[in-house]
């Protein structure tokens, strides 16, 4: 049986909610010796890749950058395929090519951080991004690897000076993608936007054009512009037909524009070929979390036992199911051990979520307040905290789920009508819990 990896480790894909690394865009540097797919990708030229890549190592065995470069394509492997076993083929490939070439190897080096990344190690993807800095200051790879371990540990002025340093020495997809995230997470999407068009403008593959587009495309959702997102997500979809988050988009503008039936069609059919636990359980959150959607339900269920017997990454998406729809006391075992790991708004807010659903509102306070601390504006984490406060009976919990409404109207075909309907009710008092103003740190 293989084991999940998470897309949270290698994305982050701001589709209206939460995410994980590989979706910050396209890699930094072609590697012509690897073939490796881009970002966006189909399945089959992934899977393309690694053949010709290890077709490579047997012509060239002595050479330690296509061992590295066969080890880039295994981490796209196993990104595109949930298949945490392909990591494993990569740490292999990289030790080959270590053997090889112990002392500046850059490739390699660079390899090892992307591997510790999507393995939620960020504490060794940022040492091996720092560790590929000062071996090459002025090559790009290692920037990337630094900034998105930086992102996960929470450390955003850190990202940032990667970030900063990336677009500096490689002002293309790479950066640019990165910059907008760095851009919305501090509260400024207009800006992100800006950031995504240079990364549109630059854009020199389809896959990379995809991407940008359905980048825009969340940020028109983020901000309740219906029509503007719909627009982006078509052109994900030109670009590279079956573009899942362009799919994705498009499935939730279906759904708001009156047609969940077809929209819950849409996404059957995509997680059929890609079962990201972000779309299962949008697909979940769309038929109610009832009976129509048992088979999305059984996906994410299985996904969740396979995670707990492995004591993996934890993609918040699948979290955040699990606290609204299964057991939330395992929601938050697994947000714990998460945020040992990681320690972002991302994480933040799905722990402080899973603590509320679990009944535990004055630790959940303090998560929630944390993952607001950067100041994006993610309708999202805006409803989750006031959910929280209106639930400690604090005056400041209608006005968040009021943002939350403002921002994004349909920020949740599940979660936006309970905002409104707390909205009616009188929040409960609960003087027996105090809200806490520093997080216990587990």
């Amino acid at each position: 049986m293989r084991r999940p990896i998470s897309v949270a480790g290698a994305a982050v894909a701001v589709a209206g909610s939460v995410a994980g690394l590989l979706f910050l865009g396209p890699g930094t540097e072609n590697h012509p010796t690897a073939n490796a797919p881009r970002a966006g990708a189909a399945p089959d030229a992934v899977a393309l890749a690694v053949a010709t890549a290890r077709r490579r190592t047997e012509r060239y065995p002595d050479d330690p950058t296509v061992w590295s470069g066969l080890a880039r394509a295994e981490v796209e492997q196993a990104r595109v395929t949930l298949d945490a076993g392909r990591l494993d083929a990569a740490d292999e490939a990289l030790r080959r090519s270590l053997a090889l070439q112990r002392k500046d190897n850059y490739a390699a080096v660079t390899g090892q951080g992307l591997v510790a990344n999507a393995r939620h190690e960020f504490a060794d993807g940022r040492k091996f991004g720092l560790s590929a800095t000062r071996m090459a200051p002025d090559r790009a790879d290692g920037y990337a690897v630094l900034a998105d371990a930086e992102i996960q540990l929470g450390d955003y002025p850190a990202a940032r000076s990667a970030v900063q340093r990336l677009l500096d020495i490689a002002p293309a997809g790479a950066a640019y993608s990165r910059a907008a995230y760095d851009l919305e997470t501090n509260g400024r999407p207009k800006d992100a936007a800006i950031a995504l068009g240079k990364a549109l403008e630059s854009a020199a593959t389809a896959d990379e054009r995809a991407f940008a587009e359905a980048r825009l495309g969340d940020l028109a959702w983020n901000e309740g512009a219906v029509d503007r997102a719909e627009w982006r997500f078509r052109r994900a979809v030109d670009a590279v037909p079956g573009h899942p988050y362009g799919e994705a988009g498009l499935a939730k503008v279906q759904a708001v524009r009156g047609a969940p039936a077809k929209a819950l069609d849409m996404y059957r059919r995509l997680v059929a070929r890609t079962p990201l636990p972000q779309f299962l359980a949008e697909a979940v959150e769309l038929g109610g979390g009832g009976e129509r959607v048992r088979g999305e339900r059984a996906a994410l269920d299985a996904q969740v036992r396979l995670l707990r017997a492995s004591g993996g990454p934890v993609d918040p998406h699948l979290a955040l199911y699990v606290a609204d729809h299964g057991d939330p006391e395992v929601a938050v075992r697994l947000m714990r051990g998460e945020w040992k790991r990681a320690r972002s708004v991302i994480v933040a807010d799905a722990l402080g979520w899973a603590l509320h659903r679990a009944g535990r509102d004055a630790e959940a306070v303090g998560y929630a307040r944390q993952a607001a601390r950067t100041g994006w504006g993610n309708a999202l984490f805006r409803y989750h905290r006031g959910a929280i406060e209106h639930a400690l009976g604090l005056p400041e919990g209608d006005r968040h789920l009021r943002e939350a409404l403002a921002l994004n109207p349909h920020f949740s075909p599940y979660h936006a009508p309970l905002a409104t309907r707390m909205l009616k009710q009188k929040p409960q008092q609960k003087p027996q819990q105090k809200p806490q103003q520093k997080n216990r740190q587990n």
